[in-house]
This record gives structure tokens, C-alpha cells and sequence, in this order.
């Protein structure tokens, strides 16, 4: 289905060429290299030099989650007004079930700082953020930063990164995104989908064949090649969200008629201009995908990149379920855990089916979905369906055309747009329950579980015509391929009076004379002190997992309620991966506290530490271990929260994400890699010189390494560091970094 080429390519001609084949000279190379759509957009934004990128973006997103500590942080480096274009949703928490008022509270304080500084509001419900940019704010050729890891609009034109707050942080002070220059992958498409194959088979096959080898880690994608005229505009959109499962940086498509008509359809074809790459233009590597041969797939838990086609599945479903069965009671530390119960009568049968947010609540995703459900029953056992449309103007084209009452029909259950089901925050499975989902994430304890209390829910994702025909086998796992229905729906409308008269349009209009509304729960962030001389760090968790993600450094689901209160948010860092670790830390930051009060650390420490001879006025910390964290989501409190524990650096073989590299960066914690991970709770990293290494921009740090009574000398990296971000960790975070200056 899926071929990489790993060497150097040029599409030519309309087709995809191997360097070693196409005979070119290095001044036609280098002309080619400058040939990409990305490299053009890239340089349009570009205020650095052709290597190391300064990126002013067009305009920057956040939902509900984020929001408020951005702002928060903006304010207290001097925020007077958002000098571009910032657009406000909620659809994170859309629902006041968890905290009393407080995620209420949270929209009204939004709604009071897009008065006060100037940006756009988009109430609860209205829409789902991807949605809501793609509706409204992508243009071809611009570039949108947002605080969340799924800001993804390149099927539009547009050059979308997805980083954690800070960095919208430093957009709304005038700084820049300062990155070296990605490498660019050309995705070659050709041939056309089967009925009954959607856009989540192929991002599930794309996720399966470059996630686990790192083929396009922190690089660009750039789709082109004859297959993409075969694919409808929500197609492309649904294949190019999930493109940050990939843990590529960002992505961009060729444009055309159809990219042209959706600009129309949603009034503002003024924004639309072809966009295709020159001939020829240079690839650092390439993926050719058949699209032909493109079956409904499947990806098991707990990761995107566990595909297997379903029918391959099928085949084998007890050896594949028996393999995520012991992941999951390994999560869980116990062997209650079972999925293969699922297999009865010849077949799989799973208990939830799912198809909403930014990926799967598309109009032709559910359209389609319908036709295949229509005259059919989900059943009255224990499978239930629900739906969530990805926006309010969806809903009402799909309730116009009868696609809703046709679904209320079959048994579905309609809801409104909310991204909860990706994260945990809505339709949460029963304990050993297995869900079937048009959603972006199926990472072990995403969905809501909480492992450490005995409870486990398995999601696995899936295009929505093969969760319709599973709904329509009574919850039997059945690929789409396998029902018989009209693939033709109705033409989309969309309804610009439903945004008209509901959502705030104040970018560019700030009214600084507004008061902010804060509610009880909004706090402002803790003092973070400077990074000092010398430095003691103390292993307060070490994880040994292959990978780390962002929901397991801060959990999602009901904890987001206390985004906007970072003290309170705090105790749940690392609750479902290592529930003493915020106990541990505490301690940590407790003895700096004494150190700061008294001048020295207490005796306790000295005691643990006599054989490392530390300074007095050395800064003490807590540091996390981890082989290879920050996978996922873009949620800064994943670094936040142990900074506001009294952290002082992670320390990792390798960081799954620049985006979380650059959240420990900007809460002012050092990213320091080492080769082997050879710590465990409780040892001490003592450094002496630490600022001067930092501020010189060492490569290599030489620190001393304390396990019980035995010594070593170790080396660690911290990697290249920007100057800004090497003065952002003297000063401690991004806080200090902006009020000092």
C-alpha cells in the first residue's frame, strides 16, 4: 500500500523520481530544493537565515484548554494587545460536569480578554477548533500557529504547526519561531479509494508505515502527485489532521479546482490561488501511496501507528488482541485486563462506537455514515454509537439533507461539537470495554481510564463508514468494504449567518480599557526562580517505557478543568504513571525553599550528597527521567507542572517531539539527553558551572552522578540551543525571560 524512499527524490514531470535517477547538476538540485511549496511558504514567513528559521506567523489558535494560561503568560511579559489575528474556541471544555463553574468561568474570562486585547471568540458548542480554522481562517499561503498537537490546515494551502503555548506566547510579543530549517517529504498519491474506504484508512496506513521508524519526524509533508484529484476536500482534510501522529512537524498540499470550490462554498474564494510545486522540485526523501490499494484499516491499542488492516485482523484476532491485552495489564499491574472475550460466534464485538471531533465529524464522514446505517438498526444490546458534527454549520447541512434524522433513526445518538471523546472528556468506555473511533489519538489511558485505580478501556480508531457498518452488524467488526450502500451524498451548504450571529469577530479590535473577569479557579503561575551557578538535581521519577506521552506527563479528561489553575493542575502530573511522584517532588521543592530561607540545604540533603562536596549556594531541583517522553499532544502543562513542582529538567535518551523539547525550554527546564539511562528515584545530578555551560552554549556538559554511595562521571547534552532560548533558561522560564527584558 505504502513505499518510502529514503534517499533523495524530484518530482518531475508529474512523477516521482529517485535522485540516483535523475541525472541532475548541483545547481539544478539546489534550484530544485527551492522548488517546494513548503520552502516557499517557509521563506515568506522567514525573518532569519536560510538555515536556522525565525517564522512570523499569519494568525494563531487556541481552545479552552490553553487559552487561559497563554494569555496569562502573555500578561505578565507585558500583553497590551494581540498584534495578529487570534481566534478563541471551546470545545475542550464544553461541558461544566467536573469543578463546579469553573470551565464556564474559563469562557467568560475568554470572552473578556478577546474584548481587551482584540481576537476572535467562538462560544461553546459552535465548533470544534480544526473545523472552525478551516471554515474560516485558512488561506493559501499562510501559516497558523496553534497550542494544540492537531493544527493541521495544509489540505487548504495553509503551513499549520501545532507547539505547546509559549510558543503562541512569543508570537503575541512580536518574537519568532525559531527552528532550523526542516527537511521535506514528498507524499506521492495515485489511484483511487474503494467505496468503503474513508480518510482514516489511509492515515492509518500512513501512521503504521512511518511513526515507529521516525521516517518523517519533525519534517514537512507535502502532498502531491495525480491520486490527490481523486479525493474530495474532506478526504484530504481527514488524512492531513492525522498527520501529527506521523510526528512530522507540519504539512502542505498541491491546491486545486476542488480546494478552490471549498473556499467558495464557504465565501471567501478570494483567499484561494493555486499552489502547486515547481518542476522540478527536490525532496529530502518521498512516500509513494497507492490509493487504490488502500484497505479499511484499523490501529489497535494504544497507539495510531498499531495498524493492521481489519481484515488481516480478523484473521488472527486472538494472537493481535493476546499482544494488546499484555500491554494493557502491564498498564494496569494486574491480569484482569481482557480483550479477547471480544471473540464470540466467529467474530469480533466491540462495545462503543465513535465518530466525532476534527478528524472524524466531517460532513461526508457522517453522510456517509448514514447511508450505510440507513434502514438498519444499531441494536438494544450493549453497543451504542454517537456522533458528534464537527460544527455547528455541519450539523445543520447534515440535519438539512436528513442525514441526522436518519441516524436518530438507526439508533445513534447526535451530539454537539466537542473534541471530549478524543481526550477523555466524553462517551469514557466501561472498565475492559472496547471502543471503535473516527478520532485522532488512541494513546493507553486517553480515553479517560485510570489504570492506577483498577480501571482500563481499550479505544481503537477507525474510519466511520466501517464503525457504520459495525453499528449496523449489531457491534460485530465488519469493514465497509463488506456492506453494500450509496457512496453519493448530498451537496454541503455551509451557513456563514450560524457564525455571523453567534461568534465574537474582535481580532484587530482591542478595547484595553475591558476588565478581565476572572473566576475563582484562575490563578496566576507560581514565581520561577533563576537557574544559579551550580546545580543538584534529584531523580524523582524514571520511566523506562520506550515512549512517553504528554497524557501520561499530565493527564487528560476531568484534570483539564484545572488548566487554568496551575497549582491545582500540579497534583495530577505523572497520576497515572507514577502516582509518588508528586510527593517526591514536593520534598524536592520544599528543601530549595530552606535553601533559599536559610542559605543551605538542609542537613538531611548535605548528608545524602557529602561525597559530591556541593556549594552552598547551589540551586536544587527535581528532574524526570524518561527515555523517550513527550509523544502527542501539545499541552505545555506537561513541562509546566513539573516546573511549578520545584523541576529543573528532564533527562532522556531522546524527546519524541520538538514541541515538548520546547515546553521544557520555555518553562525554563534544561532538556539534557543522555546515550544510556542508567538512574534510578532517589540519585543525584550534581553540575557546577551550570549557567556558564548553558550560556556559552555547551554541546557537552560534564556532571556528576550519585546512586547510593557510588560516584560517576557522566556527560550530558542539552543539544542546540537558540540564544533566546539559552537566556529564557538562565533566567529561569519565558516569564522572567520577557519581564526582564
Amino acid at each position: 500500500m505504502i513505499k518510502l524512499i529514503r534517499s533523495g527524490c524530484y518530482y518531475m514531470g508529474g512523477v516521482l523520481v529517485k535522485e540516483s535517477q535523475a541525472f541532475m547538476t548541483g545547481e539544478q538540485k539546489a534550484a530544485a530544493q527551492k522548488g517546494t511549496m513548503a520552502y516557499r511558504i517557509l521563506k515568506k514567513h522567514n525573518t532569519g537565515d536560510e538555515e536556522n528559521l525565525k517564522i512570523r506567523f499569519d494568525a494563531i489558535a487556541s481552545h479552552d484548554i490553553t487559552y487561559v494560561g497563554i494569555i496569562q503568560t502573555a500578561k505578565a511579559s507585558g500583553l497590551q494587545e494581540f498584534p495578529l489575528s487570534y481566534t478563541l474556541t471551546n470545545c475542550h471544555n464544553s461541558l461544566c460536569a467536573v469543578g463546579g463553574t469553573i470551565n464556564e468561568d474559563d469562557h467568560v474570562f475568554g470572552l473578556s480578554a478577546a474584548k481587551k486585547y482584540g481576537a476572535n471568540f467562538v462560544p461553546p458548542h459552535l465548533a470544534v477548533i480544526h473545523q472552525y480554522m478551516r471554515e474560516m481562517e485558512a488561506k493559501v499561503g499562510r501559516m497558523i500557529l496553534g497550542s494544540d498537537s492537531h493544527t493541521r490546515y495544509g489540505a487548504l494551502g495553509t503551513m499549520a504547526v501545532g507547539e505547546g503555548g509559549p510558543e503562541l506566547v512569543k508570537q503575541i510579543l512580536n518574537k519568532t519561531y525559531d527552528i532550523r530549517r526542516p527537511e521535506t517529504v514528498a507524499v506521492y498519491l495515485r489511484g483511487n479509494l474503494k467505496k468503503g474506504v474513508g480518510p482514516q484508512d489511509v492515515a492509518i496506513a500512513l501512521c503504521g508505515a512511518v511513526f515507529k521508524n521516525g521516517f518523517v519526524k519533525n519534517k514537512v509533508l507535502e502532498f502531491i502527485g495525480p491520486g490527490i484529484k481523486n479525493l474530495s476536500m474532506d478526504y484530504r482534510n481527514g488524512i492531513d489532521v492525522m498527520t501529527t501522529e506521523t510526528a512530522c512537524l507540519s504539512s502542505i498540499w498541491e491546491t486545486d479546482e476542488k480546494t478552490q470550490e471549498y473556499y467558495k462554498i464557504h465565501g471567501r474564494e478570494a483567499d484561494y490561488k493555486e499552489m502547486k510545486p515547481q518542476d522540478p522540485a527536490y525532496y529530502d526523501s518521498g512516500i509513494v501511496i497507492n490509493l487504490s490499494t488502500i484497505e479499511p484499516m484499523i490501529a489497535l491499542p494504544f497507539h495510531p501507528s498499531n495498524a493492521f488492516t481489519i481484515r488481516e485482523f480478523l484473521e488472527r484476532p486472538r494472537e493481535i488482541l493476546e499482544e494488546v491485552e499484555a500491554a494493557g495489564r502491564k498498564l494496569r499491574g494486574d491480569d484482569n485486563f481482557t480483550l479477547t472475550d471480544k471473540i464470540r460466534d466467529g467474530g469480533v464485538y466491540v462495545n462503543q462506537g465513535i465518530i466525532a471531533g476534527c478528524a472524524g465529524g466531517m460532513y461526508e464522514n457522517i453522510a456517509e455514515a448514514y447511508e450505510i446505517l440507513k434502514g438498519k438498526s444499531t441494536g438494544v444490546d450493549a453497543f451504542s454509537l454517537s456522533v458528534y458534527p464537527s460544527s455547528q454549520p455541519v450539523y445543520k447541512a447534515l440535519v438539512d439533507n436528513g442525514y441526522i434524522g436518519g441516524l436518530m433513526d438507526a439508533g445513534a445518538i447526535i451530539k454537539t461539537a466537542f473534541c471530549g471523546p478524543c481526550f477523555g472528556a466524553g462517551d469514557v468506555p466501561a472498565n475492559n470495554g472496547l471502543s471503535i473511533r473516527h478520532t485522532t489519538r488512541n494513546f493507553e489511558s486517553r480515553e479517560g481510564s485510570k489504570p492506577a485505580a483498577g480501571q482500563l478501556a481499550a479505544v481503537a480508531l477507525m474510519d466511520a463508514r466501517s464503525i457504520a457498518a459495525t453499528a449496523a452488524n449489531g457491534g460485530r467488526l465488519t469493514p465497509a468494504t463488506e456492506v453494500s450502500y450509496t457512496k453519493k451524498v448530498k451537496k454541503y451548504f455551509f451557513d456563514a449567518e450560524i457564525y455571523k450571529n453567534r461568534v465574537y469577530r474582535g481580532a484587530g479590535k482591542a478595547h484595553r480599557e475591558e476588565n478581565l473577569v476572572y473566576g475563582p479557579n484562575i490563578a496566576d503561575w507560581p514565581t520561577m526562580i533563576p537557574l544559579g551557578k551550580d546545580l543538584l538535581m534529584k531523580a524523582v521519577s524514571v520511566i523506562n517505557d520506550p515512549v512517553t506521552t504528554t497524557d501520561e506527563l499530565i493527564p487528560s479528561g476531568e484534570t483539564s478543568s484545572y488548566r487554568s489553575n496551575p497549582l491545582k493542575l500540579a497534583e495530577f502530573a505523572l497520576s497515572r504513571k507514577d502516582p509518588a511522584y508528586v510527593g517526591r517532588a514536593k520534598a524536592v521543592k520544599a528543601d530549595e525553599e530552606v535553601r533559599r530561607e536559610t542559605g543551605k540545604l538542609p542537613d538531611k540533603v548535605l548528608k545524602d550528597v557529602e561525597a559530591l562536596e556541593i556549594r552552598n549556594d547551589t540551586i536544587y531541583g527535581s528532574v524526570v527521567v524518561a527515555v523517550k517522553p513527550g509523544d502527542g499532544s501539545a499541552r505545555e502543562q506537561a513541562a509546566s507542572c513539573q516546573r511549578v513542582l520545584g523541576g529543573i529538567a528532564n533527562i532522556a535518551k531522546e524527546y519524541a517531539t520538538k514541541r515538548y523539547r520546547s515546553n521544557l525550554i520555555n518553562w525554563g527546564m534544561l532538556p539534557f539527553t543522555i546515550e544510556k539511562l542508567h538512574f534510578k528515584v532517589g540519585d543525584y545530578i550534581y553540575i557546577e558551572n551550570i549557567d556558564k555551560y548553558i550560556a556559552e552554549g555547551a554541546k557537552e556538559i560534564p556532571a556528576k552522578h550519585l546512586s547510593g554511595k557510588t560516584v560517576k562521571d557522566i556527560v550530558l547534552s542539552v543539544g542546540q540551543l537558540t540564544q533566546d532560548e539559552k537566556n529564557i533558561i538562565l533566567k529561569g522560564c519565558l516569564i522572567n525571560f520577557n519581564a526582564a527584558k
